[in-house]
């Protein structure tokens, strides 16, 4: 019996390591083209607003808010918020991470194309900064916590807290992501278009 729980409890960690190592993949596969790729403009679009910057800043804002309400969707999903959810609550929960999938996609290509991977020092001899290392780290570390969250919705023969940590996962690093990106570039500029650059 012992040994039959056992074979169950190695055999379901299997999806999860697997989903872990493929992530970790994706993500270096992902740093390792932000170094060896020329940076540039060429490609990208600011999608009508006054630069590529700017438009990563919107964008980087609503897929923050869009993060904070998976999480409290999540949560009152699961019961954690007390009362009954309303039937559509599942809906928009999957719906508002689409979106905010979509909208990562979408800058952390406008990121990786426009400024590959920064660490080290810049051309001009300074060291990058700290959060900039951070967040191109964390940027291609994003890609990889999605490829565990797709796993771990749709793995079947999975631990139980394996969704829990993915979507955890997931949520720690784009809001990461998010600090040291648009809500570093507000505090220390300005919103675009309001006197910020």
């Amino acid at each position: 019996m012992a040994d039959r729980t056992a074979a169950r409890t190695s055999g379901s960690m299997a999806v999860p390591l697997a989903a872990f190592a493929a992530g970790a993949v994706v993500a270096v596969l992902l740093g390792v083209f932000g170094r060896v790729h020329d940076p540039t403009l060429s490609g990208t679009t600011d999608l009508g607003f006054r630069t590529v910057i700017e438009m990563k800043v919107v964008l980087t804002t609503v897929i923050g808010a869009l993060v904070v309400l998976q999480l409290l969707s999540a949560l009152w999903l699961y019961g954690h918020l007390g009362g009954r959810p309303p039937a559509w609550l599942g809906t928009a929960h999957r719906v508002s991470g689409t979106v905010a999938l979509l909208l990562a996609v979408f800058v952390g290509y406008s990121c990786l194309w426009a400024l590959g991977l920064e660490v080290g020092t810049l051309h001009t001899g300074e060291a990058v900064p700290l959060r900039a290392v951070v967040h191109g780290v964390l940027g291609c570390a994003v890609f990889g916590a999605v490829v565990v969250k797709l796993v771990a919705v749709r793995a079947r023969r999975a631990p139980g807290w394996f969704l829990p940590v993915a979507g955890g996962l997931l949520f720690t690093l784009l809001l990461v992501v998010v600090l040291t990106s648009a809500a570093w570039y507000v505090a220390a500029r300005g919103w675009p278009g309001n006197g910020g650059y």
